[in-house]
């Protein structure tokens, strides 16, 4: 018996940087939900003949034992399983992921990996202990549950766009779980494109998790929120009015923050690399001679996430062609799209 998902990652735009409580953000943010940078997870399970009041689990990454991911996987269960899913100890579980892109290098992995757990898991209550009776109830879940495994996952479940944080800005938000915001937005964002360039596909040399940790102490952390609250709120104006010189400001600022809080934390870190800072210099060349909307962004790594809309795309791509792939590990680069979010692809009972 099996259930298989496959979610996407998705790229903040205005950045969650900094977290309290358990997985709980210091500051809203909001992404677009990937296409083609996804995690594809099954969960198969059998019931137990006894039931011992344990996580019984095995893991599989690339089809390939893990122990690390494994480890990983058995604690967030345990941490979980009381409070949302007590059937599970009466299942032997067998669980296999893969990635369409690299882990750890700074695309959401994370993000892709524990929601399309998260929905999984969903799936399962729903199959035996036939709760979560509508569709608003299983994703808000589902996007609590991911939030819990790694925060920006919340927001993977959602197309097009999703807001997590709480935040007067935004009617019905939570910190515990994401909303999706595709249909307050301009539809010329439900057809963006976001190329990623490999800059590197090595693994990054600091987590996200000890990233959020060195905000506590960050001296420019207060600043910070507050800059994000601002952003946020000039941001959501420009999504609805399909403002895209000001959706590009904002996005490459709040990018460029991000890893200048990198650059201020104790101890400080560098996840750019110098072919980052020459791409962002082409960009922002090319983007001056030709009047075009191409925009930046980076996530928590060194690889640059080219956003524009589609009708700029056969020039983008002659672009990327001759200035930019040269720069990218091995000339790879991911393209990439705007979403439908995740979606279901197997269930047996």
């Amino acid at each position: 018996m099996k259930i298989t998902w496959r979610s996407p990652s998705n790229l903040a735009l205005i950045k969650y940087w900094g977290k309290h409580g358990r997985q709980l953000p210091n500051n809203a943010s909001i992404s677009l939900t990937l296409q083609q940078a996804y995690s594809e997870t099954t969960l198969e399970y059998k019931e137990k003949e006894e039931d011992n009041g344990k996580i019984s689990l095995t893991f599989l990454f690339e089809g390939k034992e893990n122990a690390a991911f494994e480890a990983k996987i058995q604690r967030f269960l345990e941490s979980i399983y009381e409070d949302f899913f007590p059937f599970l100890t009466g299942y032997d579980l067998h669980i296999s992921s893969h990635n369409s892109f690299p882990h750890s290098a700074g695309i959401a992995s994370s993000a892709s990996s524990m929601s399309a757990l998260a929905l999984c898991l969903c799936s399962l209550e729903r199959l035996v202990s036939i709760t979560l009776p509508n569709e608003e109830i299983f994703y808000k879940k589902a996007s609590d549950i991911a939030r819990l495994g790694s925060g920006s996952a919340s927001r993977s479940v959602y197309p097009y766009l999703a807001v997590w944080g709480k935040t007067d800005l935004v009617n019905n938000s939570s910190d515990e779980y994401a909303i999706g915001y595709g249909n307050e937005v301009d539809e010329v964002f439900h057809t963006f494109h976001d190329d990623i360039m490999m800059v590197s596909k090595a693994e990054k040399s600091v987590s996200s998790t000890a990233g959020h940790q060195l905000m506590e102490n960050n001296p420019f952390a207060e600043v910070r929120y507050q800059q994000a609250y601002d952003n946020m709120n000039v941001l959501l104006q420009a999504l609805k009015e399909g403002d895209l010189a000001t959706f590009g400001r904002i996005t490459e600022q709040e990018a460029l923050q991000l890893h200048a809080l990198m650059m201020t934390s104790d101890p400080s870190y560098i996840l750019m690399e110098g072919n980052s800072v020459e791409m962002i210099k082409r960009v922002r060349d090319w983007r001056e001679k030709t009047g075009n909307h191409l925009y930046f962004s980076l996530d928590a790594g060194p690889n640059l996430h080219l956003l524009y809309p589609d009708n700029i795309k056969e020039e983008v791509k002659a672009f990327i062609k001759n200035e930019l792939q040269p720069l990218c590990e091995n000339n790879e680069y991911l393209e990439d799209c705007v979403g439908k979010g995740a979606y279901q692809i197997h269930e047996e009972a």
